[in-house]
């Protein structure tokens, strides 16, 4: 996971806080297309789905919950 970068945290952060990405996409003051692919290419360098989306939510696999418990500790301490 070393070319994860904070910024890709953060948005991964919002995105699972929300569960939805057009209400993190706004909190992040970004535009939703962005968003999903900065999510998108989030999940291919650690190599795991980390969403499940669905039409109006969003929700966290299995691997999306250990990161974001690990995203939250290592946003905090920068």
């Amino acid at each position: 996971m070393s070319d994860v970068e904070i910024r890709q945290l953060r948005y991964f952060i919002a995105v699972a806080e929300e569960r939805n990405f057009t209400r993190a996409a706004e909190r992040l003051l970004m535009t939703q297309p962005a968003l999903s692919r900065a999510i998108r290419a989030l999940e291919r360098e650690v190599g795991a789905e980390l969403l499940v989306r669905s039409p109006g939510d969003v929700g966290l696999t299995p691997a999306g919950r250990v990161l974001l418990a690990e995203a939250r500790a290592l946003v905090v301490l920068r």
